[in-house]
């Protein structure tokens, strides 16, 4: 079972966030994955914007202390 649930990832989403909220949800995401990569999909120079993009795999396996 993971470690993350629907809605661990649907609070990620919310708006605003403070970075710091931001920042232990997303390593928590990253944490609990197999696989993670992420994309700068765009950058604005004029206002400092940006958008970046994750993209990953939960770690489904059950662990000996899932199980408790």
């Amino acid at each position: 079972m993971p470690r993350i649930s629907p809605a661990d990832l649907s609070a990620i989403e919310r708006t605003p966030a403070s970075p710091a909220s931001l920042s232990r949800g997303v390593g928590e995401l990253l944490g609990n994955s197999v696989t993670a990569k992420a994309k700068v999909d765009s950058y604005n120079l004029e206002t400092g914007e940006y958008r970046v993009v994750l993209l990953g795999t939960l770690d489904l396996e059950e662990t000996k202390f899932d199980k408790l």
